[in-house]
């Protein structure tokens, strides 16, 4: 099985007499008793390790990302008393954008190659490309161009490198409970969202950007030790080697056009762009939003709560996911309707407690529909492509999330309100939700090798 590429090895799931089977394209023969394979474990120690890996790779990747707003008000201040042009200014939202961009473009790749390195390496080596790129990043504050790479694009990197096995290794450990584990994997980023402003905020008054982005570097250095514990389930296969060889065959199996035939898959990974085009852009403008409306508040509570709630979102949708006739789609088109419903009301609000409501609001739906991404793919394409489905979701996903906040920062600055930039970042989940219904047209079906 050398040949087979790691993520397809559970596509094995039987144990038959002079088998002749046709997996990934190629015939393969086998005697009696010649493969088995395990049955998620659905418990166990090594399968609670990978929860907690899982769980701390999410909170530190997307806890450092969600939280871009404090770095985007002190690079938009020195942008500001430097008197560059507004189009320097807008490159401080791009900085953020590209981080959470790059993270998604490249989860293809990623996916890739959790089939042709492992889960493991591939998880070690974006984590430690994301240190790398934080310690450069803490020379280079005062070149916002020199961010966009180090910051926007290496982080990224490095972040989707690490965020895609995270999340594929669920299906190798759980089957029974994979929605309510999902969520309690994805709660990381919520509570790590919680800690990480008043901590930015620390080390940048006391320590500057430079410090800032030192002790984050400190702190990513655990994504790589978490991604030493993503090891799959083993398969113990015995088979006769794969008639073909050579980089094309290989190729091949490894970037497997199956998930692309599966009709509802491929209408729920076009719709999910669409939908969050404006995800990002609370996230990097809020806190600008509240400087501007509101006097003497606590700027960082809006995120927090946005990050509390989502994160009850993530535990109550992701266990409401593994109970039977419940609609994953449904569920993850309502969280989009009342996601961008609430954003386009976000800038009518001139009430501090009333704002902290919405973002209340705002916080549960984000977790559901983050919560079943993982449960949604796995559904539709099953665990052995759950890195590529994924990937390729969120790939897709890569330039309207990058998009959305510099445009954000563009309207802004040529209208002074933040009231167009919100409304347009609220229709686009409606927009993306609505389409979802196409995944109805055929009836879901599972990718199967039989």
């Amino acid at each position: 099985m050398g040949s087979l590429p790691m993520e397809s090895k559970d596509l094995l799931t039987k144990t038959n007499a002079n088998v002749s089977r046709e997996v990934n394209g190629q015939v393969i023969q086998g005697d009696e008793s010649s493969r088995t394979c395990k049955e998620p474990p659905d418990g166990g120690f090594r399968a609670y390790m990978i929860i907690l890996g899982s769980f701390l790779t999410n909170g530190l990747v997307f806890g450092i990302i969600n939280s871009y707003s404090v770095i985007y008000k002190v690079l938009e201040k020195n942008i500001a008393d430097e008197k560059v042009s507004n189009s320097e200014s807008v490159k401080a939202a791009l900085v953020g954008a590209l981080t959470m961009g790059t993270t998604f473009l490249l989860s293809p790749i990623s996916g890739v190659l959790t089939s042709l390195m492992g889960m493991r390496c591939t998880a070690v080596l974006g984590g430690s490309i994301a240190v790398v790129g934080l310690l450069i990043s803490s020379f280079i504050v005062d070149n916002v161009d020199g961010l966009c790479f180090t910051y926007g694009i290496m982080y990224g990197v490095g972040a989707s490198l690490a965020y895609t096995p995270s999340l594929a290794i669920l299906g190798h450990y759980f089957k029974k409970y994979l929605g309510l584990v999902n969520g309690i994997v994805t709660i990381g980023s919520s509570i790590f969202t919680v800690i990480m402003p008043p901590l930015m905020e620390h080390m940048i008054q006391n320590y500057g950007l430079p410090g800032l982005f030192r002790v984050l570097a400190i702190l990513t250095a655990g994504v790589p030790l978490c991604g030493l514990l993503f090891k799959p389930v083993s398969v113990e296969v015995t088979e006769k080697p794969i008639r073909k060889q050579g980089f094309e065959t290989i190729l091949k199996s490894i970037i497997d056009d199956k998930i692309w035939r599966n009709r509802s898959y491929k209408f729920w990974a076009l719709s999910m762009p669409i939908a969050l085009f404006g995800y990002f852009v609370p996230y990097v403008h809020i806190k600008k939003f509240i400087d501007i409306n509101f006097k003497g508040v606590q700027e960082n509570l809006p995120l927090q709560c946005i990050a509390i709630t989502s994160g009850i979102g993530r535990l109550f949708f992701g266990f409401l996911a593994d109970k039977k006739g419940i609609n994953r789609i449904m569920l993850q088109q309502i969280s989009f309707y009342i996601i961008g419903t609430l954003t386009i009301l976000l800038p009518f609000v001139r009430s501090f407690p009333l704002l902290v409501c919405v973002s209340l609001g705002m916080g549960i739906f984000d977790g559901a529909f983050i919560a079943l991404i993982g449960p949604i793919a796995i559904q539709f394409c099953g665990s052995a492509y759950a890195a590529q489905s994924i990937g390729c979701m969120l790939g897709l996903a890569a330039f309207p999330l990058s998009l959305g906040p510099p445009i954000a920062a563009l309207i802004f600055k040529e209208n002074g309100s933040y009231t167009l930039p919100f409304m347009l970042a609220g229709v686009s989940p409606i927009v993306g939700a609505t389409l979802m219904f196409s995944t109805r047209f055929k009836k879901i079906r599972r990718l199967s090798v039989e």
